[in-house]
């Protein structure tokens, strides 16, 4: 309604000509994208007929018939712009900084995915590896970068979105800053992240792997080759009904022969559905190496693969075999490589803007990332919960380093409170070793409990403490919310989470409490850092 009423005369202002002419290069595919999307009902450009590959010639022609449709979009860009324009004027005036975000993938069907589709390895997903919230990985489900290409034109891409991010922000955070080092590759017919790998990386060649005792001719020990016990294990009494519809001497038919095939034959909540697609997941998950998928001949160690039943089934002395060029491959064959492999992105993304760079640098962190974050003048994230040294449960705030942000929670965890009642046996581990109390921890975690931990962030050396509001609001009985298993905002191993956490206060209240308010200056105050 505000296009129709107000569109041609804010066409005709100077400042929306500026605009228009300052971003045209990305502003107008982005138009004609946001438009085909709502023509074919459907953002997946594979499915939009002549123009599922990007001509630019050809979407010039359909900016011209859709004119009105693309000035729409241009429309709301500007007004977008010209309102983060205002909030951080504003902000800055009263002294206060605005932290940006740089996720570290975009979606396969996004605009970007559509202009510049050689910037990327559409056959391929980002994800995370195992870890403690995720035992199968993490499959993001974006497509990988393709750095070689990026690097012909001096990574313009990148800067260009870079620069666009100065235009509002003082700093940001690099998400997943690892991707810069190595990215966890997942081929695109695998569901789980275990079947993924490092992108770039040294593999293995069949040479070596044979000199070790592991000769994958044949697919040996790079297909699953389940026998009758483990058949039982995953399937129980549908064994039988695996083994006669589902396998063929001893290996599973093309029709099951990945992930994403299982997961389209066997949908729904069905109990026996459910046990055949999470039995064959499983079954296909069970392998020792994974084939480059550039590089025929060469292999991966597949992540954790000890917990596989292949794994169970080799003598000792192959075990042990396994373990060392497993823990080689993942702790030190790849330091400097990777470091090399972040030089020569980083400072180019770097130089482009004076922001303050902040590192997501969490998960399996190579050696060389400190000390390459350090060089760079990249701080790095430090969570209580998530100690970087060896042995340690919990990281200790006044021991962090001052080139560093620190926080309570992040957006992918639970915070302090749902935490609290995550895991018993942790909480009151926390209670006796951090807070130094005795006695049994109380099953909730009190407001003098949740006051005691933000102190400790707000007194460490950290250069930066910045943490959620759930965790502010907790520190107050009267304040918190009544839910705490409502204050979460993302689960990472759940793709469609949705990021569903919504204030359970309006800013016009928390402005009215004013001892909350107070006893929250005072708190910064003490911390020293007014």
């Amino acid at each position: 309604r505000a296009f129709e009423r107000h569109g041609t005369r804010t066409a005709a202002r100077r400042d929306y000509k500026d605009f228009i002419a300052a971003n045209r290069h990305w502003l107008i595919p982005y138009a004609a994208f946001c438009t085909l999307r709502d023509e074919f009902g459907t953002a997946d450009f594979s499915r939009w007929g002549d123009y599922a590959r990007y001509d630019k010639k050809a979407v010039e022609a359909y900016c011209r018939r859709n004119s009105r449709e693309i000035a729409f979009h241009c429309f709301v860009q500007y007004h977008l712009h010209t309102q983060l324009s205002e909030v951080c004027a504003y902000a800055r005036s009263r002294g206060v900084v605005l932290k940006g975000d740089l996720p570290i993938g975009v979606s396969r069907t996004s605009a970007d995915a559509w202009i510049h589709p050689r910037l990327f390895h559409m056959d391929s997903q980002a994800g995370a590896p195992p870890d403690a919230f995720s035992a199968s990985g993490q499959n993001w489900g974006f497509p990988t970068y393709d750095w070689e290409h990026m690097a012909q034109d001096g990574y313009a891409w990148w800067q260009a979105r870079m620069a666009k991010m100065a235009e509002y922000f003082d700093a940001f955070r690099i998400d997943h800053i690892l991707g810069f080092f190595r990215i966890w590759e997942i081929p695109v017919h695998a569901v789980h992240g275990l079947l993924g790998y490092f992108n770039p990386a040294l593999p293995y060649s069949a040479d070596e792997l044979r000199g070790m005792g592991f000769d994958t001719a044949g697919g040996r020990f790079t297909v699953p080759a389940p026998d009758d016990r483990m058949l039982g294990e995953l399937f129980g009494e549908l064994a039988d009904e695996v083994r006669t519809t589902c396998m063929k001497e001893g290996r599973l038919l093309p029709a099951y022969a990945t992930q994403r095939k299982v997961a389209e034959r066997f949908p729904g909540d069905d109990p026996r559905r459910s046990r055949l697609r999470e039995g064959l997941m499983t079954l296909l998950d069970d392998v020792l190496f994974i084939e480059d998928p550039r590089r025929k001949g060469f292999f991966h160690p597949r992540i954790a693969a000890q917990s596989t039943y292949m794994y169970r089934t080799l003598d000792p002395q192959r075990r042990d075999t396994f373990d060392r060029l497993h823990d080689d491959f993942f702790y030190r064959r790849h330091n400097r490589f990777w470091q090399e492999s972040a030089l020569r992105k980083l400072p180019v993304l770097l130089s482009a803007t004076e922001m303050l760079t902040c590192g997501e640098d969490l998960g399996m962190i190579p050696d060389s990332v400190p000390e390459t974050m350090h060089a760079l003048q990249i701080l790095s994230l430090e969570i209580q919960r998530m100690p970087k040294s060896l042995g340690e449960v919990f990281a200790d705030p006044a021991r962090y380093p001052y080139f560093s942000v620190c926080t309570t929670s992040t957006h992918d965890m639970n915070p302090l409170r749902a935490w609290w009642e995550e895991n018993r046996e942790l909480s009151e581990r926390f209670y006796r070793e951090v807070l130094g109390m005795e006695g049994d921890a109380p099953r909730t975690c009190e407001p003098w409990i949740c006051r005691r931990i933000v102190d400790m962030h707000l007194r460490s050396p950290a250069m930066l403490a910045i943490l959620p509001l759930q965790d502010w609001l907790a520190t107050d009985a009267a304040l918190r919310s009544p839910h705490a298993d409502r204050e979460r905002i993302n689960i990472p191993a759940a793709p469609r989470y949705y990021w569903r956490y919504r204030m359970h206060l309006t800013l016009e209240e928390l402005l009215r409490q004013e001892p909350f308010n107070a006893t929250l200056r005072e708190m910064i105050i003490a911390g020293g850092r007014r």
